[in-house]
């Protein structure tokens, strides 16, 4: 396996990594954002009130998009068996 071979494997490693993380995060900050905001206008500063629903819209967030997560993993996963493969065979 040369060091190209692995370079592309670190940079799909890393586009899975993204593709995975990016939208419970870009959803968890926009939630987060609009509590902050919401607290800035009524002058509320109750920490539960920022935590819960960053919590709950993660969760919900974890729901709807487990399953492209899963799907994505486990494509990775077998791209990755099949580049040990390739080169276990040659």
């Amino acid at each position: 396996m040369s060091a190209t071979d692995v370079a592309a494997l670190v940079r799909d490693c890393m586009v899975v990594i993204v593709k995975i993380g990016l939208p419970v995060l870009g959803i968890s900050l926009v939630v987060g954002l609009l509590i902050s905001f919401l607290q800035a206008i009524t002058q509320i500063n109750e920490m539960t009130l920022a935590f819960l629903p960053k919590v709950a819209a993660i969760g919900l967030s974890l729901l709807l998009l487990g399953s492209y997560m899963a799907a994505t993993l486990a494509a990775f996963t077998r791209h990755i068996f099949d580049q040990v493969i390739a080169v276990g065979g040659s």
